[in-house]
């Protein structure tokens, strides 16, 4: 029997009736297509390689169904085409839904096989005499199967789950078994509408009202619009229209477009069978809103202000929606396992004394006991140390305390110490992370950014290991009695110790990973203590305030207090402002209520009054512009309160929004002590009521699924998202398998680089093997998942020249209005700060359009699939500098000194008068754009390969691997000096070749001074956004002193005057400093060419 096998049934009867009838022989592994004949299925002589054969199927109601099979198809498809098939037979009634049955088949060793995996393609299977029997899942086959492609979606067996036999992970997956359970019972009674909104989510703008930068665009103040019909219709294919921007969509669709079709063409379908999309992709104009509110009309005004808007009108029926209700067959096998768990552990419960940790009095201790596999290269001579702290966020909660040295002896110390800590367990926040750090004692510091001396003379502490743990376990209990820890090694250059914002995760690697045993102190032997209740500490905190006297809030106090408020995240709090924000607290909740971030450092966190308080004053705070919240779910605020707070200001967050900041709630889910929190519910449900953004929740979460510290936090969220979401999982498998697939090409690509037309040319027959090219046809692009692929264009792909020879693929677009799909696969970079720098540059450009500023930006798409590797959206029509400049330059060594090429370059692509001119101000708008954010991001390595122009004139940079002022050093001398590029070059275009100081150069930097203060007025906003991704482990960003860039660049510190005048001296400066960049690109294009 084979491990794959399920409810196979008895095959021996249809194998003995097959002998009968004469088959092919068995197929052999197919070469390169061949003539037309083969394609079709015709085969000659014994040496064709068929493309297809002649299968037999036996199906559940005893009806035998013979068809012609593609070797490349998935039983999945294969199963769908059947029962098509099977619908024209008798008997089709009596079978159930297809879901419910899986293949089975005998194989040449005479196995009987049960096929549960359904990706498989026939010729990988290669059943005997082509017979395959379709047999009805029996018992959990059927969440077997689910099982099975969850855990090769998410890259993780399901089984490890349970392995771990762990009562948090079990209670986590039966929580989210019941988010999911009412999402997907909410789906199923959706409209045909509302799951064409789930699937295919339009992006709509959150305000009707045109801004004035797209209305200032329009063509008499209206829409200009072509609508092309479905070419099947016996009608003129495309009508073009000019309407107010206001007409609702139905309007539009009703009184314009179908009363034009009912002219020359007999309608026979009600009007509103048809709906109106976007060409080339799946977005489908569907809510009755104004035509100027959908995204794609806004951004096509902007892109091209004289062609009219293209859309096409289809028939509902071509769209594929798909709402699997797979999820509610297997719901009471899979949540009959994990309520067992779940009821087992609430009896433990109640069989127990509890008592508060808030009566508690006495310090705080543990005692820490041996450390094993220390892994010295010379262990006789060595001592080691253990460190501890109380963490709070970021904030220790008391002095560190520090073991005695102990000698190493093979490997292993006995500790054998009580830390004992000046805080009671009263005093103890809910969150609290006991930090802990093992140090080898030497007299010289092998690890200079981490040193630090211990009480003898001339000795240093050289880290070795940390390790966190949560004081209270998921319940709420105070941790007791002993555990083993296994920590994680330090390596040259990682933050200082302990680790604060380190993980609370063991390292899973117990075998090679430096172990402790600690052991908590039991301050009650008869009974567990448990943290109070939120309602039994907001009825203690009215109890203490009652007593409190409230002083009178001042003018001037107020004026200091917004002042405070104002002030960028990094700038510490006097101990003087500290006192007075906390007494004023009431008052800042009525008056000043965005001064909570500052308000919430006054507390001290080891006095439970205050903390009381805090919590109670949290739940009548009013709730705060989503922008603002976002800072509290950063590394900083560990209370949950705050937490959960913040969380119910982001409830009404837009979708679009949600998806711009996806990227660090994401990461935020590591700050999270425990499995469930109310940020992973929140992220859930939305991604289960949107399929765009649980696309990307998708990716975000499988791309670092490698990462031991979040595989199991990551793992289990993408179980449950799976679980919810099971008509997404065959798009999501769809996607996988070709990613596994350009993986593959990339690896041909590898081996035969040395020689260019070898590598492409296998690399191209490699795509056209049957199987290969069938798993890079039909799935949505994992980018932009609005765009579908047809099928790969072959010939059309190739490397580039790069260090990583990233694969450029081109596609056929799923829609026959779309043009070509193009992708970059890039393997060997980690793409993740390309994604943050880029999605910083899409949050400038939000914020420069919401204050009336469009900077033509253009921040391409890019997107972390797996450890360093991912996919970035190729930018068409568009060339690098140091192209233009070798193409209308003569010697490399003097290119980038010719000013006049990038000029020469848009006259030849813009050949009018009206062309140029647009063009030339695409290309300032963009230039000012880009300087401003490549300065306050500290985007380094600025060359002229790294730069590219659309030929429209749009400026906008690529690969951003260093960033927050990382710039290159050569011989200790950093190579770029300048504030940011503007070469004379930049200048020639800007100023159409004349003075520098024309017009037109004085509004570019006018565009830039602008630009810089909205940015400066949003500073605290960027900032927070990038302490939110400091738990990624980005080389670049790994701790809050890489923060003070941002704060340096923005001039947080003085007022908005002062910050201008400091702006405009580093905009002279790198105007003056431009030919030091030109020698910078000349230098950089000969070393480019000697390679």
């Amino acid at each position: 029997m084979s491990v794959m096998e399920g409810g196979t049934g008895d095959m021996q009867s249809f194998s003995v009736y097959a002998m009968h009838k004469p088959r092919p022989p068995n197929f052999p592994l197919p070469t390169m297509a061949g003539s037309a004949s083969e394609q079709f299925g015709l085969h000659h002589g014994p040496t064709a390689s068929p493309t297809t054969v002649l299968v037999d199927f036996l199906m559940p109601n005893s009806v035998l169904i013979t068809q012609n099979v593609s070797i490349t198809a998935t039983l999945a498809e294969i199963k769908e085409e059947l029962w098509d098939h099977a619908s024209e037979y008798p008997l089709f009634g009596t079978l159930h839904d297809l879901s419910l049955y899986h293949f089975s088949c005998v194989s040449n060793q005479a196995e009987r096989i049960g096929l549960m995996d359904e990706t498989k393609c026939l010729q990988e299977i290669n059943p005997f005499l082509y017979i395959l029997k379709l047999v009805e899942r029996k018992g959990n086959e059927t969440e077997k199967l689910l099982n099975l492609q969850i855990g090769t979606l998410i890259g993780k067996d399901l089984q490890k789950f349970d392995d771990l036999k762990n009562p948090e992970v079990n209670e986590f997956r039966w929580n989210m078994k019941v988010v999911c359970d009412e999402v997907v019972a909410t789906r199923n009674k959706m409209s045909w509408i509302e799951q064409v909104q789930y699937q295919y989510p339009a992006r709509i703008a959150s305000n009707a009202d045109l801004p004035l930068y797209i209305s200032d665009r329009l063509q008499d103040g209206q829409l200009l619009l072509s609508v092309q019909f479905d070419t099947s219709m016996q009608v003129q294919s495309t009508f073009t229209f000019r309407v107010r921007p206001d007409i609702k969509t139905k309007e539009f669709l009703m009184d314009f477009v179908l009363a034009k079709l009912a002219l020359t063409f007999v309608m026979e379908e009600a009007q509103d069978s048809y709906v109106l999309k976007a060409p080339g992709k799946e977005e489908y104009f569907i809510s009755n809103v104004p035509l100027s509110q959908y995204m794609y009309v806004r951004e096509y005004v902007c892109q091209d202000e004289v062609s009219p808007i293209p859309l096409v009108i289809v028939h509902r029926g071509t769209i594929q929606v798909d709402i699997d209700n797979i999820y509610e067959r297997i719901e009471d096998g899979g949540v009959k396992h994990l309520r067992n768990s779940f009821s087992s552990m609430t009896l433990k419960k109640k069989s127990i004394n509890f008592i508060s940790s808030w009566t508690i009095e006495e310090n705080f201790s543990f005692q820490v006991g041996t450390i094993s596999k220390l892994n010295l290269e010379f262990d006789d001579q060595v001592e080691v140390v253990v460190e501890a702290g109380l963490y709070h966020g970021n904030n220790a909660l008391c002095e560190t305390k520090t073991t005695q040295e102990v000698s190493v002896k093979e490997g292993s110390a006995t500790v054998d110490e009580l830390l004992t800590f000046a805080i009671g367990v009263c005093n103890i926040p809910r969150n609290t992370r006991l930090c802990i750090a093992i140090y080898e004692v030497s007299r010289s510091s092998k690890v200079p950014k981490a040193r630090s001396s211990i009480s003898k003379q001339d000795l240093f502490k050289n880290p070795m290991a940390w390790v966190n743990t949560a004081v209270y376990d998921y319940r709420n209990q105070l941790k007791g009695g002993s555990m083993t820890l296994y920590a994680w090694k330090v390596y040259e250059g990682d933050v200082e110790m302990p680790n604060s914002l380190g993980t609370l995760v063991s390292n899973p690697d117990h075998e090679q990973a430096v172990t402790l045993t600690i052991s908590f102190t039991r301050y009650q032997q008869s009974s567990s203590i448990v943290f109070p209740a939120k309602d039994k500490i907001i009825s203690f905190a009215k109890e203490i305030s009652s007593t409190d006297e409230q002083p009178v809030a001042t003018p001037g106090m107020m004026e200091e207090v917004r002042q405070i408020a104002d002030r960028d995240p990094l700038t510490e709090l006097h101990e003087q402002e500290r006192k007075m924000l906390w007494s004023l607290r009431n008052v800042c909740r009525e008056q000043v209520p965005h001064v909570l971030p500052k308000l919430l450092q006054c507390v001290e966190w080891d006095n439970k009054a205050e903390v009381a308080e805090m919590i109670a004053l949290l739940k009548e705070w009013p709730r705060l512009p989503p922008e603002n919240a976002l800072e509290l779910l950063d590394y900083a605020y560990a209370e949950p309160s705050v937490r959960s707070y913040a969380i119910d200001c982001l409830v009404h967050l837009s979708d679009d929004d949600l998806l711009l900041y996806l990227l660090q709630l994401v990461q935020a889910l590591k700050h999270e002590n425990y499995l469930h929190c109310h940020l992973v519910e929140f992220l859930l449900n939305r991604a289960l009521r949107n399929m765009r953004i649980g696309h990307f929740f998708f990716w975000h979460l499988r791309s670092e699924m490698h990462m031991p510290a979040v595989s199991i936090r990551f793992g289990l969220i993408l179980e449950a998202y799976c679980r919810g979401s099971v008509e997404h999982m065959k798009i999501l498998l769809r996607q996988l398998g070709a990613l596994n697939k350009f993986k593959e090409a990339r690896e041909i690509v590898r081996e035969n680089r040395s020689v260019r037309d070898r590598a492409e040319k296998c690399m191209r027959d490699h795509m056209k093997e049957p199987k290969i090219n069938a798993a890079l046809s039909h799935f949505l692009n994992p980018i932009d998942p609005m765009y579908r692929v047809n099928k790969i264009k072959h010939d059309e792909c190739k490397f580039k020249d790069s260090k990583m020879a990233p694969l450029w693929l081109v596609f056929e677009n799923g829609d026959t209005h779309g043009k070509n799909i193009y992708l970059l696969y890039k393997e060997g970079d980690d793409l993740r700060q390309d994604m943050l720098t880029l999605q910083m540059i899409k949050i400038m450009d939000k914020l420069w359009k919401e204050n009336g500023l469009d900077l033509r930006m253009n921040p391409y798409s890019c997107m972390s699939t797996d450890n360093r590797e991912g996919i970035i959206q190729v930018v068409l029509n568009a060339e690098t500098i140091a192209n233009i400049q070798r193409q209308k330059g003569v010697f490399s060594a003097t290119c980038a000194f010719r000013k006049g090429s990038l000029l020469a370059w848009l006259k030849d692509h813009n050949t009018t008068e009206s062309m140029l001119n647009k063009a030339i101000h695409e290309f300032t708008l963009s230039c000012a754009g880009y300087c401003v954010a490549t300065y306050v991001l500290g985007i380094a390595d600025r060359h002229s390969d790294n730069i590219m122009i659309l030929k429209n004139g749009q400026l906008f940079h690529i690969d951003f691997g260093h960033i927050l002022g990382h710039f290159k050093e050569k011989f200790g001398i950093k190579r770029e000096r300048q504030p940011f590029v503007l070469t004379h070059d930049f200048i020639h275009v800007i100023t159409k070749g004349r003075q520098t100081r024309s017009d037109e150069f004085i509004k570019f930097k006018g565009f830039c001074e602008q630009a810089f203060l909205i940015l400066r007025r949003y500073g605290s906003f960027i900032i927070s956004l990038f302490a939110m991704m400091i738990s990624t482990g980005l080389p670049e960003l790994k701790s809050e002193k890489e923060l003070n860039y941002l704060k340096e660049t923005l001039k947080l510190d003085l007022t908005e005057d002062e910050a201008l005048e400091h702006f405009r001296s580093k905009f002279d400066e790198a105007l003056s400093n431009a030919w030091k960049t030109s020698i910078n690109w000349a230098i950089h294009s000969m070393a480019k060419n000697n390679r």
